[in-house]
């Protein structure tokens, strides 16, 4: 449905590592520096239960721009590509005659942390810029160097390091070129900033402002007995980092500061030239901050790592100064804007439109939503090794599934912290949960479902055989792939499930 008055326009701010634990709106008890997402919470919805589909940057990527999970699209960890057949967001927008644009950060291209430097199908390559393209446009070495070192107050003067310098001043100054140029046609356009992702390049006075930052830790010394060996063994890696109730990370806090300047430079943009447009602000994953003894991302469900900020703005569609308390998903957000664009949803995709819960945001979209994890990166084993995760929450309730370990259970309402493993104790939500996130793993063809995610010591339900069972074919995409046909008969599939004697 075309819920625009003129025109659909759609901008999609996509910041990396960036937790709701960081965002002034979410956390107006500290001085976090983040006025103009804050502002943008005033003008439109603050989700407080959104969460990503992975909390690692190439999985959470996928699922944001491919509209399946990461498990069904094939990035199970970073430096991973989508499978050829699967088109992106940009490519099924391009092909009804939408203006996309993408600008910073991909992450998609199966190639390195910086990128291939090449525009991928469906995107404007007038704007592309990813990493590589950043590297290449310094001058030299030299700046090429500088722009991987953390630096602090004394390095940026030192340098002259100016925000022209970084890539997030260059990201948003393509941005606003493709807005200015389209701003009379339907478009898309994504702004991925890679900041505040280490190096955590700032200039003044951002880096300054934060250099005596203090960020509260209350579970800095969590007991981790009745959690994972995985956590255990990621906490000992860390021993040799500064642990205590606070956190001085100046680089990281200045920086999301500074990111959020940037996003500023853009929606005034924005609001000067397309002020009707669908405003999104999301960010692929957290940080844990030293909360549980652990520091980065990686293989856990936490709140820290998985429940991610999503802001979004619809003037005169979506209540100012709103908050929705019902959970969503990164899952959710092609679906929303192919609703938001007129087109219909392809029977392929896994996730729901958002849209009835931007105009009623006591709507409630989904009962509940999943998280995954397979593996940090193919390229190196620094951040652990492959450690199956599947994990789904109600908004209050949450159960991660550790295939090679004890699983977890946590009440969000009793325990924030999720101190208190409750696993071993018998509740029907968690048996809830369970029954979900192993219908989800069939209906999404999850290529890891089987016998041992029903099994688990702390469940009755009985272990099903590995022999046996029905067929799932793939769902269909109109626009992108021929019909699927039944193996047996060479007919076109009727439906999604096909059960066998």
């Amino acid at each position: 449905m075309n819920h625009a008055t003129s025109k659909n326009q759609s901008v999609l701010f996509l910041i990396d590592t960036q937790g709701t634990n960081v965002v002034g709106c979410y956390r107006p008890d500290l001085k976090l520096g983040t006025p103009h997402l804050d502002r943008l919470a005033s003008e439109g919805i603050r989700f407080d239960k959104a969460y990503t589909c992975s909390p690692v940057c190439g999985p959470a990527r996928s699922a944001i721009f491919t509209g399946l999970y990461p498990h069904s699209n094939g990035v199970l960890g970073n430096d991973m590509a989508p499978h050829a057949d699967l088109p992106t967001l940009g490519q099924r927008l391009t092909k009804r005659g939408i203006k996309t644009g993408y600008v910073g950060k991909w992450h998609l291209d199966g190639f390195d942390y910086f990128g291939d430097g090449r525009c991928p199908n469906g995107w404007d390559p007038d704007i592309w810029f990813d990493g590589l393209n950043y590297l290449q446009s310094l001058p030299d070495e030299t700046a090429r160097q500088l722009s991987r070192n953390v630096h602090g107050p004394e390095s940026v003067a030192e340098h002259g390091i100016t925000s022209e310098f970084t890539h997030a001043h260059r990201i948003a100054d393509r941005a606003i070129q493709f807005i200015e140029t389209h701003r009379d046609e339907d478009f898309l356009l994504v702004v991925s900033i890679d900041e505040p992702h280490h190096p955590f390049i700032c200039p003044e006075p951002f880096i300054s402002e934060f250099e005596d930052f203090e960020y509260p830790v209350k579970t800095w010394n969590a007991d981790l007995s009745e959690k994972t060996q995985q956590q255990r063994d990621w906490a000992e890696h860390q021993e040799k980092l500064s642990k205590g109730p606070t956190l001085k990370h100046s680089p990281y806090f200045a920086c999301n500061s500074y990111c959020d300047s940037q996003i500023g430079r853009v929606l005034s943009s924005i609001d000067r030239t397309t002020p009707d447009a669908l405003v999104i602000h999301t960010s692929d994953h957290g940080d844990m901050l030293n909360s549980h003894g652990l520091m980065g991302k990686g293989p856990v469900a936490y709140e820290e790592v998985t429940r991610i900020p999503l802001i979004v703005r619809w003037p005169r569609n979506a209540p100012a100064g709103a908050s929705s308390k019902c959970p969503v998903s990164h899952i959710d957000l092609v679906p929303t804007l192919l609703d938001y664009h007129g087109l219909e949803q392809p029977p392929i995709l896994q996730g729901k439109s958002l849209l009835p819960q931007l105009e009623q945001p006591a709507h409630r979209t989904n009962d509940c939503v999943f998280i995954e994890f397979n593996r940090f990166e193919v390229d190196h084993d620094g951040f652990g090794s492959f450690y199956p995760i599947r994990a789904a929450t109600d908004g209050r309730y949450k159960l991660a599934l550790n295939l090679h370990d004890r699983d977890e259970f946590y009440d969000l309402e009793s325990d924030p912290d999720e101190l208190n493993n409750r696993i071993d104790l018998p509740s029907p939500e968690r048996d809830r949960l369970h029954r979900a996130i192993l219908d989800w793993m069939d209906a999404t063809r999850d290529p890891f479902r089987g016998p041992p995610w029903h099994h688990r010591p702390w469940s009755n339900r009985p272990r099903p055989s590995y022999w046996g069972g029905p067929t799932r074919p793939r769902p269909f995409d109109p626009d992108f792939s021929p019909p699927t046909r039944l193996y047996e008969t060479g007919k076109v599939i009727d439906r999604a499930v096909y059960r066998k004697d």
